[in-house]
């Protein structure tokens, strides 16, 4: 088969890359570079059967050339930090919603069989009910979480008018190797390990209460592959089913590196949400998603690639 990757050099489109070329499936990656790294890439460059472009999601005409011959898209291309929406709506939009759209696009044009996007679990907002589920009407908080359920509903359009199969990932809080703990795009966990590695102290924004469905990138792939392979449609959560407190986050990884540090407090940030919580139930029975990797054991296997 081949497949385009849209944000292929990033966190979570280089472990699909991965895993679609230990396959020896026909890999196109695309990636602006903005947030994704080159290095993350790297070990399939060489590859013939890999081919990297530069270039934006917001190129349409670009879209359609390099999806020309392409069975399937897995589309994580965007902007993924909900400060940065807030910051710069406008772009944010444009990557997230007008690019969604572009690919969209570029697949029914180009005869692409089926689309996998990833979406978010910011969509459902602060609803008090938990889990999640995927029947639960959205209630967003920030404009990325706006921009992220029209790219949904994009999908469930061109699925409708279009012939052209759609799936869009609900992601709960993924983690796990080559995620830049630099990066204002990172999630809590990478920048939690790189502090106690580095003997800072941990930066908790609220009082630690919040919980998090934190689930392990390779389960991630799993749920994009066996979305691609499936012949089902529509949204899916992706989580591990499970939850933990920011706190609890912050002494398991101090015990699990072994380094004492002290936890700072700050006021909490804008939209971000209270509990984050996953009902996996929709994906496992359809999709057979069913994730391989407790917390404990993603966290090792985070912590030991950080060094």
């Amino acid at each position: 088969m081949k497949y385009l990757v849209t944000g292929g050099a990033g966190f979570i489109g280089s472990h699909i890359v991965e895993t679609l070329v230990q396959r020896n499936n026909e890999i196109v990656i695309m990636d602006n570079l903005f947030s994704g790294n080159i290095a993350n890439i790297q070990p399939f460059m060489e590859k013939e059967n890999v081919t990297f472009v530069q270039g934006s999601i917001t190129d349409l005409s670009l879209l359609r050339q390099i999806s020309e011959g392409v069975d399937g898209i897995f589309h994580e291309a965007a902007i993924a930090s909900v400060q940065k929406s807030i910051n710069d709506p406008e772009k944010t939009h444009e990557v997230n919603a007008t690019g969604t759209l572009n690919v969209l696009i570029a697949a029914r044009d180009c005869g692409v069989k089926k689309v996998v996007c990833a979406s978010t679990a910011a969509v459902y907002g602060d609803n008090p009910v938990l889990p999640k589920k995927e029947d639960m009407g959205p209630e967003p908080l920030s404009p990325y979480a706006v921009t992220k359920l029209a790219g949904e509903y994009y999908c469930s359009v061109f699925s409708r008018l279009y012939e052209l199969q759609t799936v869009s990932l609900r992601y709960f809080n993924v983690y796990g190797p080559r995620q830049d703990p630099n990066s204002e795009y990172s999630g809590v966990i990478s920048k939690f390990v790189a502090r106690v590695n580095q003997k800072n102290p941990l930066i908790i924004f609220g009082d630690g209460t919040q919980t998090r469905d934190f689930v392990f990138v390779n389960d991630v792939v799993s749920a994009n592959i066996q979305a691609m392979e499936s012949k089902y449609q529509g949204n899916f959560n992706v989580g591990c089913g499970g939850r933990m407190s920011l706190n609890e986050l912050a002494e398991t990884i101090k015990t699990i590196i072994g380094t004492a540090v002290a936890v700072h407090y700050e006021s909490p940030r804008e939209g971000d949400i209270k509990h984050s919580y996953a009902d996996i139930s929709k994906a496992r029975e359809i999709l057979g998603y069913s994730p391989k990797y407790s917390l404990k054991e993603g966290l090792k296997r985070t912590v030991s690639h950080f060094g």
